[in-house]
């Protein structure tokens, strides 16, 4: 008997913890667009139609709806547009958005992958909004927000009427048969740490989810930068070095379109895929390493080093390739009329030519307050411009007497071939 109460038992503690880990999914926000559509599409009276999107979509939105809203800061004209716009696209992607119901068991089962692979994961709850085309995948916190309009997207809907920089997303992909994998990919940028600002750390960042999901889910990656720097990998590896501590190319690697002669877009995925896959390959505990990427610590600047140094795939640790860029970067060499520090310069309305040691690039610039704050800064009055073969910049400021004054040359400024300037204090005291 005790033995038969013992099986009931067990049964039971299983099929709970069966339970606790069935995946959260909501859609209504599905539902309330179709219902809003219909009455937008069927009126050309643009104030109709502003009402019937806030009165029928909008004021019924969910959590997920509105956190999608906010992180891709949609207007309510960015619906209306979209809607009036795309009458055939919508048309085409509507029975898929109608039976997303049917997707839920295969998403289901490769979050559980990834529980098992993870087992600290924490729950959260994946929602299929509509939004106007600035994301397919993206979290807020512990929610999951999927746009509808992109992942569900298969090679029977018309993307003719769609601008021709949205058309590559619908040919070179199949969104519905990768929206399970992308639902994993947002469950582990849930789970991570915040981000860093800086290109190594976004591209970290994005290749842990898109490692490890296709990890643990046994799914090939369905992002084209992943194959393409896999046969490329010397060409993307050395552009990306070249790139990697000047920030205005972080679009050309992360979450915008690819300008550079690489041409394409989001490479900076490959990157981080590529560091984690080889760091995972050599580590004896893999459960130990899933881990260790997934909590990583982004302001952890040690720890970062230790994974991307162990993954042996840029050409040099990371300090010495810093160390690297830090003997290239532009410096300020001098200011006139007076020097750097001075204690007895003169008020009133003067002329500050601050002189880089080499040429810059005219169009990236930028002033900054010093340590004593804004109470301390020149009172700027116009760009006087250019010089000694781009050299040098003059700026007009106007001082008072008797004051002690700081000004901040930022890292805006950069060199003519990208490197951003070392910052440099202005500092100086004028006269009584």
């Amino acid at each position: 008997m005790k033995i038969f109460f013992l099986l009931i038992s067990l049964s039971f503690t299983t099929i709970s913890f069966a339970q606790k880990f069935d995946q959260k999914f909501v859609s209504t926000d599905i539902d309330n667009f179709w219902k809003a559509y219909e009455k937008i599409v069927s009126t050309k009276d643009s104030v109709s139609q502003y009402t019937y999107l806030k009165e029928i979509y909008l004021d019924k939105a969910t959590p997920g709806l509105k956190g999608i809203i906010e992180v891709r800061n949609y207007k309510e004209k960015d619906f209306v547009d979209m809607i009036t716009k795309y009458p055939k696209f919508w048309m085409s992607i509507k029975p898929n958005t109608l039976k997303v119901k049917n997707l839920h068991s295969t998403i289901n089962s490769d979050i559980k992958k990834l529980k098992k692979a993870y087992p600290d994961l924490k729950p959260s709850t994946i929602y299929f909004t509509v939004g106007a085309f600035r994301t397919n995948g993206t979290i807020q916190g512990n929610k999951i927000l999927i746009g509808s309009e992109l992942s569900l997207a298969d090679r029977n809907t018309a993307i003719d009427e769609l601008p021709d920089w949205r058309k590559p997303f619908y040919k070179t992909q199949n969104p519905i048969g990768e929206v399970a994998l992308l639902c994993t990919h947002e469950y582990v940028h849930t789970q991570q740490k915040e981000l860093v600002e800086n290109l190594l750390s976004m591209c970290l960042y994005e290749g842990v989810a898109e490692f490890i999901s296709c990890k643990v889910t046994g799914k090939k990656s369905a992002s084209p930068a992943i194959a393409f720097g896999k046969v490329n990998q010397k060409i993307v590896v050395d552009k990306f070095v070249s790139d990697m501590f000047t920030m205005k190319n972080n679009y050309n690697w992360i979450w915008g379109e690819n300008r550079n002669e690489l041409k394409i877009r989001d490479l900076g995925y490959y990157i981080g895929y590529e560091i984690c896959e080889r760091y995972y390959n050599q580590s004896t505990n893999k459960q130990k390493a899933i881990k260790e990427l997934i909590e990583l610590d982004y302001n952890n600047e040690k720890e970062v080093e230790r994974i991307v140094d162990g993954a042996n795939l840029l050409p040099k640790s990371l300090e010495v390739l810093y160390n690297d860029y830090e003997k290239h970067r532009p410096k300020v060499v001098s200011l006139s009329p007076f020097e750097n520090g001075s204690q007895n310069v003169k008020s009133g309305i003067i002329q500050i030519s601050i002189n880089f040691s080499e040429e810059m690039d005219i169009n990236f610039r930028g002033f900054d307050y010093g340590p004593l704050g804004e109470d301390h800064i020149y009172k700027f009055k116009k760009l006087i411009g250019w010089s000694n073969n781009n050299k040098t910049i003059t700026i007009e400021v106007e001082i008072e007497p008797n004051k002690q004054y700081q000004a901040l040359i930022t890292n805006n400024f950069k060199s003519k071939n990208g490197n951003a300037l070392k910052p440099y204090l202005i500092e100086f005291r004028t006269s009584e």
